[in-house]
């Protein structure tokens, strides 16, 4: 069977040495930075058109609370989750970010408490704000993906039997794979966009919105990783699993309840602004 054999891409879209210091911009760190910029860009449309209650200060804060969350909580979520012994060996490590690792889960983490401390700054209702940027991050979610098949890192399990298979440089053993990469953009970027982007505009309560991305990523994941090489340092966990399956696994049990309890509430939300469609009433004939 012929195979794809990708070549070796550039990680770097640039490295200067600058007064002798080394500055570097890699594809992954401009896909998480292009992903923060639409976000925005979609924030202040839906402010300046009504869509939304948040002002523009409101949204520049907004964008800098999420991006701390994700940084910091994406990282110690990587230390903890997946490598936990390697950096209690090396602290110094920890912060080591552009060398590389980071966990969706302890982003989001990271992203729920920064947005809970924004929203008692703010006087707002944390779900009420994770309604509305559920609908945008999967944007980050799948530019993510592409940034991971750039850098030809988390690859998939070996595929001889499948036409698209890829053979990655980065792959020590040369061996076809599944290119994980691009199935965790279809599900976890274009898909769950597709679903949260028809939310939009349909009157729902608060917190169902973020309940039914939780819903939608963790089962697009659970998917996904039966596709993906587990990471060397874990493996499988219960002879089958990987350690993202298992998180999101509990993060799927927890997005369900959180939508039925959501559901039960029917909280109004004080930042979706709805048209109100004035219906005349009809004539006599």
């Amino acid at each position: 069977m012929n195979y794809i054999y990708l070549p070796e891409f550039n990680r770097f879209i640039f490295s200067v040495n600058l007064f002798g210091l080394q500055i570097s911009a890699t594809w992954y760190g401009f896909m998480y930075a292009l992903g923060f910029l639409i976000g925005y860009l979609f924030l202040v449309y839906w402010s300046k058109t009504k869509k939304i209650t948040l002002t523009y200060d409101d949204i520049f804060d907004l964008i800098i609370y999420v991006f701390l969350g994700v940084v910091i909580g994406g990282r110690l979520g990587y230390v903890i989750f997946y490598n936990l012994p390697y950096y209690l060996e090396n602290p110094s490590k920890i912060f080591a970010v552009w060398e590389g690792g980071m966990s969706f889960h302890g982003g989001l983490i990271g992203v729920i408490i920064a947005i809970w401390i924004y929203s008692s700054v703010k006087r707002l209702i944390l779900f009420d704000v994770l309604d509305v940027i559920s609908i945008l991050v999967p944007i980050g979610l799948g530019l993510g993906r592409i940034g991971n098949f750039i850098n030809q890192e988390l690859y998939g399990r070996v595929a001889y039997n499948v036409p698209w298979a890829m053979i990655f440089p980065t792959d020590p053993q040369k061996l076809p794979r599944h290119p994980s990469q691009i199935y965790e953009f279809l599900l976890e970027g274009v898909c769950l966009f597709t679903i949260m982007w028809l939310t939009k505009d349909r009157k729902l309560p608060v917190g169902i919105r973020a309940s039914i991305f939780g819903i939608g990523y963790a089962s697009f994941r659970i998917i996904a990783e039966f596709f993906r090489e587990p990471d060397p340092q874990i493996g499988y966990i219960l002879g089958f699993l990987t350690m993202g399956q298992i998180l999101s696994l509990i993060m799927l049990i927890i997005a369900i309840w959180l939508f039925f309890y959501f559901k039960k509430q029917n909280m109004k939300s004080k930042i979706f602004i709805y048209e109100v469609q004035n219906r005349s009433p009809k004539k006599g004939k």
